[in-house]
């Protein structure tokens, strides 16, 4: 079989607060949207700014992370990939999709006091969704014996 990729790489400014819920099972999920601008020359040689919107999700504790640092105009660098949801209309039983892209890792690009005023870029703080659940299993995973030691 062929290889595959789905990777997007974005960094743009969140649209509004995040919204986060939580699943029957407690984790968390946060949903926001994120715009990205790209800039081009029009045939009269003039500059036009063109917006695109993404739907953006993530789960478990970077979802967390999320709710606790990011807000409305927040600078994001994001890495993840694209899923498409479909579900059926309660009301008109029609189906419906929706795009988005699943946050694999998320670099907050803006100061903590910024936001809607944008901000610089004052050190970035990384997060990866998949990182150990748990502190041990990172302690564990890191620890050195005797054995590892060349001499």
């Amino acid at each position: 079989m062929a290889k595959s990729v789905n990777k997007v790489i974005l960094v743009g400014n969140v649209g509004k607060d995040p919204e986060i819920k939580f699943a029957a099972n407690g984790n968390a999920i946060a949903s926001f949207s994120l715009a990205t601008t790209d800039r081009t020359k029009d045939q009269g040689g003039n500059w036009t700014d063109r917006t695109e919107w993404h739907n953006l999700v993530a789960f478990q504790r970077t979802a967390e992370i999320i709710r606790d640092y990011v807000k409305k105009g927040s600078k994001l660098y994001i890495e993840g990939r694209i899923q498409t949801r479909s579900w059926e209309d309660k009301e008109t039983k029609e189906k419906r999709y929706r795009t988005e892209i699943v946050i694999n890792d998320l670099v907050l690009l803006s100061g903590r006091g910024d936001g809607e005023s944008g901000g610089g870029s004052r050190g970035g703080s990384q997060y990866d969704q998949r990182q150990p659940a748990h502190a041990d299993d990172l302690v564990q995973s890191t620890e050195i014996t005797d054995d590892d030691i060349p001499f």
